[in-house]
């Protein structure tokens, strides 16, 4: 039996990596193998999240991987990408809980924020040491932001914040919560960013319990009641729905590479299993309609992943436009997604055990495919890119 080609072989992606981007990646990779897969299962199970890890993970450099001072990294795109790849081949709990730190919280203050609040703030955030959330969604309002319900009312030298997200990954963990409501009324209406430190008045975020997917994410709601910030946690440079548009597409991004993490972890798991699975006196991957399967999922990874490596070149250069950022999340989630069901079925009823990483990628690819736009959103977003007409 000859040995099988490596994926990566397939996309041949690796001699188009410099020295840097290979190291952050296999650094990452050892990390997740390591420290993470030995408990992923156990973690999945019982609906936790491996706070133990966050030293860790900040002393790699990977909270606000890809943002430049304040003790960060400076990662450019592809190397930021190939490590959440590597975090989602762990789980995407994992992948989540770094990119709504850097991405959704971090980077809405670093981008939008005054000299003041990057320094108070930032530092100690890349340290791991302040966990941030992203409040957006609420109870009544996900695809259609622009008809939130959070409201912020200026009051003398601050604003009182009242409303509730909802969905909020890492809230229930979070010393700071970036939170964004509606200010004024009628024509002066406007959406702001208000940063919520854990402590307010006003200010709960309760645990949501139950959840079937993104078991090892720890999230939760975001109620305000009556919460007053003073001026000073008012984010200056954002204004309008741009504001969180902005910082949604940089979470998109890290998606579209970490997303096929989740397919790699399940492609690598068929691939062993069906060279030994022996059925009709012989391995099953000898069958042609598994082998069929197994050439679909490496060939869809492989064009992903090229996709990836294209987008994250253009974003370093600075080029890279929304319906781009759009498509490439939502065909590599699709792609993930499918792999992930096409795998549990090669797998039988083995298939539905912990024991295999499989099912709980799968899982958890379902919110992943909902989340920060889902499937129908982008296909809209691009349709109206394609047409020039609005569908929404």
């Amino acid at each position: 039996m000859r040995d099988p080609l490596p994926l990566d072989q397939l996309s041949a992606i690796e001699g188009l990596l410099s020295e840097e981007e290979r190291l952050v990646r296999d650094s990452v990779r050892r990390f997740v193998r390591e420290r993470y897969l030995p408990r992923a299962a156990a973690l999945f199970a019982k609906e936790e999240f491996p706070t133990d890890l966050v030293p860790e993970i900040a002393e790699m450099g990977l909270l606000g991987a890809h943002l430049t001072g304040y003790g960060c990294a400076g990662m450019n795109a592809v190397a930021y990408g190939l490590a959440l790849q590597e975090l989602e081949y762990g789980d995407s709990g994992l992948r989540s809980f770094c990119s709504v730190q850097g991405s959704l919280a971090m980077w809405p203050i670093w981008k939008y924020g005054s000299a003041e609040q990057k320094e108070r703030w930032l530092p100690g955030m890349q340290r791991g040491e302040l966990i941030g959330c992203f409040g957006l969604t609420e109870p009544d309002s996900g695809s259609d932001p622009g008809s939130m319900k959070t409201r912020a009312k200026k009051d003398g030298d601050g604003w009182v914040l009242d409303g509730a997200k909802m969905w909020i990954t890492n809230s229930p963990l979070a010393h700071l919560a970036v939170v964004w409501a509606k200010t004024g009324d009628g024509g002066a209406e406007s959406i702001r960013g208000f940063v919520v430190e854990r402590g307010t008045p006003g200010f709960e975020t309760p645990r949501m319990e139950g959840k079937m997917s993104l078991r090892a994410s720890t999230t939760g709601e975001i109620v305000l009641a009556g919460c007053r910030v003073p001026d000073a946690n008012l984010l200056p440079g954002a204004q309008g729905l741009a504001g969180p548009l902005g910082c949604l597409s940089q979470a998109r991004f890290g998606i579209s590479f970490g997303a096929l993490g989740a397919a790699k972890a399940c492609y690598d798991t068929v691939v062993s299993y069906t060279r030994e699975r022996v059925q009709f006196g012989v391995p099953i991957a000898k069958k042609q309609l598994v082998q069929a399967q197994i050439v679909e999922m490496a060939s869809e990874i492989a064009k992903g992943e090229i996709m990836a490596l294209h987008f994250g070149r253009l974003k370093d250069a600075g080029k890279l436009t929304a319906p781009q950022i759009s498509l490439c999340k939502r065909n590599n989630v699709g792609v993930a997604l499918r792999v992930a069901r096409a795998s549990r079925a090669l797998l039988g009823a083995n298939g539905i055990l912990l024991d295999y990483p499989v099912v709980r990628h799968m899982l958890n690819l379902e919110s992943v495919y909902t989340y920060e736009g889902t499937d129908e959103v982008h296909q809209l977003l691009l349709g109206r890119a394609l047409t020039g007409l609005d569908a929404f």
